[in-house]
């Protein structure tokens, strides 16, 4: 599997890779070890990956207009386009976006709901926990702790996560170095801690759904 630099992925637009298959995934750079890891494990050589940077995640009034534009920038070399997003709080612009250029995306309201599953993350209702996935609990320094100054003041945790009662952590693989960073992240937020072997959820079954 193609290896990159969690650096490279929060920051960087990835071009498509191999650049032979039919169907091009424009992903949010946390997906790509995931996306790739179910190409590799499925032979779906049909499909080739571009990623736009993670971090628009902080700024999601971005990414509908980065969507389009990455669309209409491979849309000549490839038979089909998805997007793999859900809604990643862009208040319904992104399934605009999406429709006006003939392109599906993943279901849901961000990608903590379709790693659990979407009618499952639904269901739970669980409106005072926090979620980190594998990604973000290797990126929650760049993510959380830095773009909330609470690297330089660690007292305002109370004030933006006072209303949380745990963390939970949704593990794509079971990798305990991940979990112990996972655990870090509560205890700096001050909250409990609960980890959910989830793997790649609905992300899995919107892939396998695309044309070979």
């Amino acid at each position: 599997m193609t290896q990159f630099d969690d650096s490279t992925l929060t920051s960087q637009t990835l071009p498509p890779l191999q650049g032979q298959g039919r169907v091009l995934i424009i992903a949010c750079g946390a997906l790509a070890r995931e996306i790739l890891a179910l190409k590799d494990l499925n032979g779906w050589d049909h499909l080739d990956l571009t990623c736009l940077p993670a971090i628009l995640h902080n700024h999601p009034e971005k990414i509908a207009d980065a969507a389009r534009d990455a669309i209409a920038k491979h849309r000549g070399a490839y038979d089909q386009i998805f997007l793999a997003y859900a809604d990643c709080g862009t208040g319904g612009a992104l399934e605009m976006v999406c429709r006006a250029e003939g392109v599906h995306m993943i279901a849901g309201p961000h990608c903590y709901s379709f790693f659990a599953g979407n009618e499952a993350f639904e269901a739970a209702g669980e409106v005072t926990s926090f979620f980190l996935t594998d990604f973000l609990a290797r990126q929650f320094e760049t993510f959380v702790v830095k773009p909330l100054g609470l690297d330089r003041h660690p007292e305002l945790s109370s004030m933006y996560f006072g209303n949380y009662e745990k963390l939970i952590y949704l593990a794509q693989t079971d990798d305990p170095a991940l979990t112990a960073k996972a655990e870090e992240a509560a205890e700096t937020l001050g909250l409990a801690f609960e980890r959910r072997m989830t793997g790649y959820g609905d992300l899995a079954t919107a892939l396998a759904d695309l044309k070979k």
